[in-house]
């Protein structure tokens, strides 16, 4: 068996990731590491899904609840973090350790490592922050194109966040963000076995429809409320927050009617169901990933074994 495996568990929002790494966490005797950008909220584990206080009291998690809502936090910041974290548990005679998540920039980072960009001041994070809101994404997105129109080109638009840091990097050095991105796969002193999982996206659908049920049951209303003042932070522009918001602010449907909770609920599902074709998307375009259904626990663990053998 090699020294030391990375097995990292991924796939789309409601595929069933968490009860499945709890079981290879146990078998292997790891802890899991989240690679999920939302889940190291502590103020909004509901809405993220994030591992129960009986899920995290049955293995040991990390990165799950370890920020607050106004932190800064980047897929840079959690490269550095995660590989610190790994390194050390490595050293502690760990030889398989479980990473899971859908975040995919979180985990290209941890496996391919992603461009050493310049660390943005807190003063042109500041100026950005006030020009967002005085003007407004379009405006900024128009400055990009104006400064740098490769990475224009490619870039989310709709984004805030990308286009917003873009552009911190463009004033903070005069350079262009394309100039910073080489896209070089670094090293990792491990072996990486990537697991994907999968289901018909008939069963996917009705799963994430079960799951907002559930997370509405169990009190994401009165999570959003509790948030509501800091609605405007990058860390709640995500899926369930937004449609909520949008009920609380007394918004308007796009024909033109009242967004009532229950209109709400339902741009919840359907925007989480588009969240996923979009991780799939991503997901599928990488070679190193090996499919299977949540299931297959057996045919999963024998695959991990088996990679771990031979590498």
């Amino acid at each position: 068996m090699a020294d030391k495996n990375l097995v990292i568990v991924l796939g789309p929002t409601g595929v069933g990731k968490t009860d499945l790494c709890l079981t290879l966490a146990r078998f292997f005797n790891s802890p899991i590491i989240s690679a999920d950008s939302r889940q190291m909220y502590a103020e909004i584990p509901i809405g993220t899904a994030a591992p129960t206080v009986e899920e995290r009291s049955q293995v040991e998690h990390y990165f799950v609840g370890n920020l607050k809502l106004d932190d800064y936090y980047s897929a840079a910041r959690y490269e550095e973090d995660a590989l610190q974290t790994i390194n050390t548990l490595f050293a502690e005679n760990k030889k398989t350790l479980i990473v899971t998540g859908g975040s995919m920039m979180y985990i290209d980072a941890l496996c391919k490592g992603i461009d050493d960009i310049p660390t943005v001041t807190q003063e042109v994070r500041d100026n950005l922050k006030e020009r967002y809101n005085a003007v407004g994404l379009d405006t900024l997105a128009q400055e990009l194109r104006l400064l740098d129109p490769e990475y224009y080109a490619i870039v989310d638009i709709k984004n805030p966040k990308r286009v917003i840091h873009a552009l911190e990097i463009c004033y903070m050095t005069g350079k262009t963000y394309t100039s910073f991105r080489s896209g070089e796969k670094k090293k990792r002193p491990f072996n990486i076995i990537k697991v994907g999982l999968t289901r018909d996206r008939e069963e996917l659908y009705a799963r994430i429809d079960t799951r907002v049920d559930k997370m509405i049951e169990n009190g994401l209303i009165d999570e959003a409320r509790k948030v509501y003042p800091l609605k405007a932070l990058n860390s709640l522009n995500t899926v369930g927050y937004k449609e909520l918001f949008a009920w609380m602010d007394g918004a308007t449907t796009p024909d033109g009617k009242e967004w009532t909770l229950d209109f709400a609920i339902d741009k919840i599902k359907q925007n989480s169901r588009i969240y996923s074709r979009k991780q799939m998307t991503w997901f599928k375009r990488d070679n190193e990933i090996r499919w299977f259904h949540p299931d297959n626990k057996e045919d999963i663990i024998n695959y991990i074994k088996e990679r771990c053998n031979a590498d």
